[in-house]
């Protein structure tokens, strides 16, 4: 969930400078090191959350009394305190999935010990922090549209707990975590181009489904670590903390306090605290940009031009020579050119400083299917230096290189030339018969361009 730190009664003016606090953000990732990230807020006119009913025929309460009144919300079971405590083994420390300024989020199995003819499974277990920023409102916001939306790509909510001042959620659990654990982590995995550009298609799904409602849902806080990920790597939103109603009748924006995370937030949105699904757009775009080269909406650690990462890599997404200077080199080999500069145009236009110029979520899925079906059927995109005759032979006869790329970036041309030429210490690299050799190309932590599985340096054998 975001956080706020303006009084709810507030009603000052907006202000153009909005208050940074360094609350983490972190839902429902195993590891418990986490990164700051810098939450936005400033006051405008203040969040309505009476009870209403959306045209849509959701109904929205506003009041935690309205769910003490009834044993169920939809499909959604209102737990008991003790219940849960049972069910996270008294909220034992080491069952701890994630925290941040909301609280804490525990591992936890319901089955029919907890209750009667629950079937045996996990959970994620998010007790918001009593003493922390996060109030009823958000709580009530994450019950109100989990409790009644259902989508593949929206984390389940399985239930809920407002017992005395407890404020508790149980959703299904994600067993891989949350995207940016994937993305930034040093020890982790590096996911591939094709399971990229699934979660970036399966969250624009999400985005979509709620972008289209009769009453159009605004999700407000889109980034990698509301991207929870299933064991299969299924990409569902998740905290919804923040969620708004979009406009309605001939409203083309709502106007509401600025809430949100720094580097993912739309400009006109941060600016003027209008608020419209074109703002969804941005993060999304942040996200993608992020996939796509691997580093952090802000990161402090990189040079001084490039800590911004929109600032300094949009004007770099529709060049297509300088595309391999800003693609994540853990995924050299793995994806088409054309695959590489749908994405990267796609992500241009989501980034668009004009909310008008972006495309809806709807064009995004399509561009993503059609970027997806072009991994499927394309042959790998690989770089090399023209002057390595050898390399230049074996590959052209694996029939992987039709033609050479004379890219001046990190991945082509002279960089390669340098790396053609070293040998290889984290990867085995040769051949017997390399006409015959079908194994996949890869990049090695170094960088290095090398054929995998294989047994010597391949620049100490003998192509021609």
């Amino acid at each position: 969930m975001g956080n706020c730190l303006s009084s709810r009664n507030s009603k000052a003016r907006p202000s153009r400078k909005p208050v940074l606090s360094n609350t983490e953000a972190v839902h429902t990732s195993r590891s418990k090191a986490t990164t700051p990230s810098s939450t936005l807020s400033f006051s405008s006119s203040d969040d309505a959350c009476g009870t209403n009913k959306a045209e849509s025929g959701t109904v929205l309460h506003g009041d935690v009394d309205d769910f003490r009144q009834i044993t169920s919300y939809g499909n959604v079971i209102m737990f008991t305190y003790d219940e849960l405590r049972l069910s996270t083994r008294n909220f034992r420390q080491d069952l701890i999935l994630g925290e941040g300024g909301f609280g804490l989020v525990y591992k936890g199995v319901i089955d029919d010990n907890i209750r009667p003819g629950l079937k045996p499974t996990f959970v994620a277990v998010k007790e918001l922090n009593r003493d922390g920023h996060q109030g009823d409102r958000e709580w009530l916001a994450e019950v109100n549209y989990l409790g009644q939306l259902s989508h593949p790509n929206l984390v389940k909510l399985l239930g809920y707990c407002c017992q005395d001042d407890h404020r508790i959620l149980v959703y299904e659990y994600m067993a891989s975590g949350s995207l940016d654990k994937h993305l930034f982590q040093r020890e982790a995995q590096t996911i591939t181009w094709d399971t990229r550009m699934k979660i970036g298609l399966d969250v624009a799904k999400g985005l979509a489904f709620l972008h289209e409602a009769k009453r159009s849902i605004i999700y407000r806080d889109f980034k990698t670590s509301n991207i929870l990920l299933d064991a299969d790597y299924n990409a569902k939103l998740s905290d919804f903390g923040l969620a708004k109603e979009g406009p309605i009748g001939d409203k083309t924006h709502v106007s509401t306090r600025v809430m949100g995370t720094y580097g993912y937030a739309a400009p006109e949105y941060v600016m003027t605290g209008h608020l419209t699904a074109r703002s969804d757009v941005y993060g999304f775009g942040v996200v993608l940009l992020e996939m796509l080269t691997g580093g952090k909406a802000l990161d402090t650690n990189r040079p001084g031009r490039e800590r911004n990462l929109v600032e300094w890599a949009r004007p770099l997404l529709v060049r297509p020579n300088k595309l391999l200077r800003i693609i994540d080199p853990r995924m050299a080999g793995q994806y088409s050119l054309k695959a590489a500069q749908i994405a990267c145009k796609l992500a241009h236009r989501c980034l668009s400083e004009n909310p008008k110029g972006r495309p809806s979520m709807t064009e995004v899925v399509k561009e993503l299917e059609a970027c997806q079906s072009l991994s499927e059927q394309s042959m790998p995109l690989f770089h090399y230096n023209a002057q390595d005759k050898g390399l230049k032979r074996a590959l052209k006869a694996r029939g992987e290189v039709k033609s050479p790329l004379a890219s001046k970036g990190s991945w082509g041309g002279a960089a390669l030339k340098r790396r053609s030429r070293r040998c290889t210490s984290d990867l085995p690299v040769s051949f017997d018969r390399p006409e015959m050799s079908r194994d996949p190309w890869v990049a090695s932590r170094r960088g290095n361009l090398t054929p995998d599985h294989l047994h010597e340096p391949y620049n100490m054998y003998k192509l021609s």
